[in-house]
């Protein structure tokens, strides 16, 4: 059984940093591709980010040189790491694999962004 696990989410000011993680079990981890997606109310998920398996990586444009994405095999961990957090994104994010599975979203991690 796969599942995700999102944790590092909370409450900064604008221009705070904050690193997520998401912990996979039930897949091969070090095999798969692995993108981070925020959700903000009211708002579609997006795609925010992806690492493939050989650690290169994407980023949508609002978070380039913002976010960092990356990824530990040994521990089936992908990281985010944001700086320079804005309030506008602000949003529940989650991981998944690539290709996407809708089965295996987690609950999300949930990061506000405000003064």
């Amino acid at each position: 059984q796969v599942q995700l696990v999102e944790s590092g989410g909370g409450l900064v000011q604008p221009g705070g940093s904050l690193r997520l993680s998401c912990a996979a079990s039930g897949i091969i981890f070090r095999f798969i591709a692995m993108d981070w997606y925020r959700q903000a109310p009211g708002k579609e998920r997006e795609l925010v980010a992806g690492i493939t398996r050989g650690g290169s990586t994407n980023y949508q444009d609002s978070v380039k040189g913002r976010f960092t994405i990356s990824r530990d095999n040994a521990k089936n961990t992908v990281y985010l790491q944001m700086n320079s957090l804005k309030p506008e994104d602000t949003a529940v994010y989650y991981c998944n694999t690539v290709p996407r599975v809708d089965n295996y979203w987690g609950q999300g991690t949930q990061v506000t962004v405000s003064s």
